[in-house]
C-alpha cells in the first residue's frame, strides 16, 4: 500500500495533479481465516482516514483467479458466480456516490 501512495503521489505531481485514490477495495478475502479479518481491520485503522475504504470486498475466488489465465473477463468467464456479483456490487457502491461507504467507515472505527 505504501508503495503505491507513493507512486500515486509522484504521478499527481509529475503528470497529474488531479489525480486521486478514490479508494480501497480489498480483493482475494478469505473472511475464514483471522489474517483477512486482521488486514482488514488494520487497512481500515491506518488508511480510513485518508481515503475511502469500499464496504464491497472481493471473496478469494479460483473462478476470479482463472480469468487471467484465459483471457476474459469475470462476467464472460463466471456472470452467476460470487466473484461478478461481489464487482457488481463494487460497480454500484462507486456509482452510489459514497453512501455505503460512509457506514462502513464508521463501523471500523469502533
Amino acid at each position: 500500500m505504501e508503495q503505491l501512495i507513493t507512486t500515486v503521489g509522484k504521478v499527481k505531481r509529475q503528470i497529474n495533479p488531479n489525480l486521486k485514490i478514490s479508494g480501497i477495495l480489498l480483493t482475494m478475502v478469505d473472511r475464514r481465516t483471522n489474517y483477512a479479518k486482521d488486514i482488514s481491520r488494520v487497512i481500515g485503522g491506518i488508511y480510513s482516514r485518508f481515503v475511502t475504504i469500499y464496504k464491497t470486498e472481493i471473496s478469494l475466488s479460483i473462478k476470479a483467479a482463472e480469468t487471467s489465465a484465459v483471457g476474459k473477463s469475470i462476467y464472460a468467464y463466471d456472470k452467476n458466480g460470487k466473484a461478478a456479483d461481489a464487482y457488481k456490487e463494487f460497480t454500484k457502491e462507486v456509482l452510489d456516490g459514497g453512501k455505503q461507504r460512509n457506514k462502513h467507515k464508521s463501523e471500523l472505527i469502533r
